[in-house]
């Protein structure tokens, strides 16, 4: 028997290759449902992810484990609507590759340069296909390589740092280079995508493989010593091997180790509306860093399930905050959304906010290198923070583990 800590996407993927090894695993999981941070919670007829999540349908793992056809995947645009805050207006900047239509308007629009524009088709070119073995090469962060790559400032500023800064949940691009290669390839040889019912599918989908008995909810784990896991309610139980397969910190929490993983933190606030401000299924990027809005999407006009019959779902995402006032957070975000889309979004109501403080770990020069899955005869862990932050992470250190043992 394998106990695994943890029913997030690590923790079910390894449960769901130990399953196909023919090794009995018991998942442990502490809240009432799994999932983990990727769960969708239903309220007033609204889907809500906690934090705004899609799925790169180019993960390779993702290919691997799950069954697209039944997640019932709705797609974005490629590309993204960009704001021009002294113009008061947005520019879209689509993927011609995607869109050969849009192919002069792109080249041509005001983001960047058009020197900017071909050298984003070449980069295209350079790392389609790439693999993640990327991350064995040497550090340097993603703000370095598009300088290296003779990027203007322009570009970076207007595109690369709302876009990826939004990926990433840092805008100083410090984040791996190789992380940022990585992602973008998957960007232009797949989709960006939500299931239809929510990001909660995903870990559902892969829940529904496993036996019925092979997951308890609501079980806690406070102690790990030797084969034994000893749980809040004070039960002990046995296992050959032990996989930790929870978030960072309650990992380093639960194995009694300095808390040394830093994290990058995100707060998404949720509107109804009664229709949708956008004309086009495409993420929306403010380049000013400073606003409370840094991304804009409205999810229900990705996948109409979000929000009631008639309704708009829109989602909202600001990085690196402490919140200390929700309420004034709101009531920015509200006047920002007015001066956008005028008078209408002072109707828009207020949902619910999420703040996620340990949204993902941070992957620059500091911590680029990930952490060992194995930790003694008896002891592993997994989760995307033990290699680089990403569904795709989460679901292939899962997978090594159970391979391992």
């Amino acid at each position: 028997m394998v106990i695994i800590i943890g029913g997030g996407i690590a923790g079910l993927t390894c449960a769901r290759y130990l399953q196909n090894r023919g090794i009995e695993s018991l998942i442990l999981e502490a809240s009432e449902a799994v999932g983990g941070r990727v769960r969708t919670d239903k309220q007033d007829g609204f889907l809500l992810d906690r934090g705004f999540q899609i799925l790169l349908t180019a993960y390779p793992e993702a290919l691997k484990l799950l069954n697209y056809e039944k997640l019932n995947l709705k797609t974005f645009k490629s590309g993204a609507l960009i704001r021009d805050n002294e113009q008061n207006k947005f520019t879209s900047m689509l993927n011609p590759l995607k869109d050969p239509s849009a192919l002069f308007s792109t080249l041509f629009s005001s983001i960047g340069t058009l020197a900017d524009k071909l050298r984003i088709l070449r980069l295209i070119m350079d790392i389609q296909n790439i693999q993640d073995d990327v991350f064995e090469n040497k550090y340097q962060s993603t703000l370095k390589f598009l300088q290296n790559y003779h990027v203007s400032e322009k570009m970076i500023l207007q595109f690369f740092k709302p876009f990826f800064g939004g990926v990433f949940l840092e805008d100083d691009l410090t984040t791996s280079a190789n992380f940022f290669k990585f992602i973008f390839d998957k960007f232009n040889h797949g989709d960006a995508a939500i299931p239809a019912n929510g990001m909660h599918e995903i870990p559902l989908q892969i829940a529904s493989t496993l036996p019925a008995h092979s997951i308890r909810l609501n079980t806690k784990v406070v102690k790990i010593e030797g084969n034994n896991v000893y749980l809040a309610n004070g039960e002990k139980l046995y296992g050959e091997k032990i996989v930790v397969a929870t978030d960072g910190f309650a990992a380093e929490q639960l194995l009694g180790k300095e808390q040394d993983i830093k994290f990058n933190k995100t707060t998404c606030t949720y509107f109804a509306a009664e229709q949708s401000p956008l004309t086009e299924k495409l993420l929306v990027l403010n380049p000013d860093r400073n606003a409370k809005i840094h991304n804009l999407c409205v999810p229900s006009d990705i996948a109409p399930n979000y929000a009631p019959l008639g309704k708009s779902l829109i989602s909202v995402s600001t990085q690196g905050l402490d919140i200390q006032d929700q309420q004034a957070l709101t009531t920015s975000i509200q006047q920002e959304l007015v001066t956008w889309f005028g008078k209408e979004a002072t109707n828009w109501k207020h949902i619910k906010t999420y703040h996620i403080p340990q949204a993902l770990a941070t992957f620059n020069e500091d911590n680029s290198k990930g952490y060992p899955l194995q930790l003694s005869d008896v002891l592993y862990r997994c989760g995307d923070y033990t290699a680089y932050p990403s569904l795709n992470a989460a679901m292939k250190t899962g997978r090594k583990v159970a391979e391992n043992i």
